[in-house]
């Protein structure tokens, strides 16, 4: 099958960790002995998927289909949750996680929003700081999403701080970020049009605003800090700032 659709060699091959000795050592050989050349460049054996801390399987009625997910999440937030587990990990699928890494591109969008640089400027950021260099390094690293993904939000604070000092320097880290991003299949929505489409009103989507948010007053952004208030304001939810912390309910 595998020839049939990809030819007699290919670059990466897939398959379980459950798939031990001598699994792929007879797929190398019966296809390098019909074919007379290299079967695979790269194997890569990835981690379970977990359905609420339970082995996806058929026995247990518990699986799902990628289409069936992209029913109720965008492709880009599913995406993100993939990548925010290491491949050879185990991965837990449940709506809490997916709506988590929502909130997490959420605040990835907003540290580009409004921003926009040439590519010289970008180019001149990325040589001057090593978020590209470590963005590589990651990846290089058996390709360590996880790392990758913390940098692009290390960029993102930096981003942030940068509003109010240096806003061409803003701009051209903003640009570098959309870049890194791209690199994994994220962020190439206009930050803009993303941030419009709002957020589900589960109450980890709004701790996870009021965190964001927490963040903004720390590094001085209130412009940041009242658009949060503002989106939250919209989607019915009021927010009440104290000394002990910020609390919140539905209007």
């Amino acid at each position: 099958m595998s020839t049939h659709h990809l030819g007699n060699h290919f670059d990466i091959h897939g398959g379980g960790m459950d798939l031990t000795f001598p699994h792929h050592e007879n797929e190398i050989a019966q296809s390098e002995g019909a074919y007379d050349c290299t079967f695979v460049n790269t194997w890569m054996h990835v981690g379970f998927v977990n359905i609420n801390d339970e082995k996806m399987s058929k026995s247990l009625n518990n699986f799902f289909t990628i289409r069936g997910v992209l029913e109720s999440y965008d492709g880009e937030t599913l995406r993100y949750f993939i990548m925010s587990s290491h491949y050879r990990s185990p991965l837990n699928f449940s709506d809490d996680n997916l709506n988590l890494a929502k909130s997490s591109l959420t605040r990835l969008y907003t540290a580009m929003r409004g921003l926009s640089a040439s590519e010289a400027a970008m180019d001149e950021v990325s040589q001057r700081f090593d978020f590209e260099k470590r963005f590589n390094a990651a990846l290089d690293d058996d390709f360590s999403t996880p790392i990758a993904l913390s940098i692009l939000f290390e960029l993102s604070k930096l981003v942030n701080s940068e509003r109010d000092k240096d806003i061409d320097q803003a701009n051209a880290l903003a640009q570098l970020l959309q870049k890194l991003g791209g690199y994994i299949g994220i962020l190439q929505t206009n930050a803009d049009d993303f941030l419009k489409q709002g957020i589900d009103l589960v109450d980890e989507n709004i701790d996870a605003k009021i965190k964001q948010r927490d963040e903004a007053r720390a590094n001085k952004d209130f412009a940041l800090s009242d658009q949060i208030r503002d989106e939250l304001t919209e989607l019915g939810v009021i927010l009440e700032d104290s000394e002990n912390g910020t609390s919140w309910r539905r209007g």
